[in-house]
Formats: structure tokens, sequence, C-alpha cells
């Protein structure tokens, strides 16, 4: 393993917070609504909505991913994977009038940006997961090989 050093661990648990934080968020404040006012009101477009932070946190993690030379290809492919599907949801909303209103919410090409919408959240978390695995494996002490 390359570099365990205080700036990458401290790379990787901020990138990691801030990965998961889109998505802790609407879950939180879903069960927060559930209890205040009664209803179980959850947005699976949080992290959507807030990919600045996702993005932030994964230049985080890949920095620290590559300085530690652990768990590079899963934070970069998913990284990759939430940002192609996220723009390409987005463009495809457009391009088809779903985000101006001028089609209803229905059919196959509503079914494709959601359904890109839902593979970017699973993305998202699948980074989130290579952040943790990085974080213990910089906290994990070193192996002595026995000889």
């Amino acid at each position: 393993m390359g570099d365990r050093g205080t700036v990458t661990r401290i790379l990787a648990i901020f990138g990691t917070v801030l990965v998961w934080l889109p998505v802790l968020a609407p879950i939180v404040l879903a069960f927060v609504a559930l209890f205040r006012v009664g209803r179980f009101l959850f947005d699976y477009l949080m992290p959507a909505e807030l990919f600045a932070i996702v993005l932030l946190g994964g230049a985080l993690l890949i920095g620290s991913a590559v300085r530690a030379q652990s768990r590079r290809a899963l934070i970069i492919w998913s990284l990759v994977i939430a940002t192609v599907l996220l723009f390409g949801s987005q463009a495809l909303a457009v391009e088809t009038g779903l985000a101006s209103g001028a089609r209803e919410p229905s059919g196959i090409w509503y079914g494709l940006v959601l359904g890109g919408i839902i593979i970017m959240d699973l993305a998202v978390v699948a980074m989130g997961v290579g952040g943790a695995l990085l974080v213990r494996d910089l906290f994990r002490p070193y192996q002595q090989l026995d000889v």
C-alpha cells in the first residue's frame, strides 16, 4: 500500500463524508417528516440535486485513493458512471420534453430518465462504500510478513 499519512487519511475521511451526505440526508429527512407530519416523504433526487457535494467528495476520494494506491478502480468508475448517468438523464429529459413539462411523465422516456437517476444514486452509494473501505484500509495496522 502507498502513502498512509495524515493528509491521505483526512482526504479519505472528508471525501467519504461528503459522498454519503446526499445519500443519507433524504433518509434522515424522510424520518423527520414521518414523525413531524405523519408522512414518509423520501426525495430520491437529492443525490442528483446535491451532486456538487458528491463531485467534491469524489475528487477527495480519488486523491486519497491514488496516494494510498487502494480502491482506485471502484471510486473512479463509480464517479464516472454517476456523472455520465446524471448528465445523460438530464439531457434526455430536456430533449424529450420531460424537463419542461411538455411531455407527461410516463412511458419509455420517463422510465429511461428515472432509471438513469436511480442507477446514478446506486453509483454514488458504491462510491461511498469504496470510500468507507479506503478509510478502513488506511487505518488498518500494517501487515507483517511471516518469515
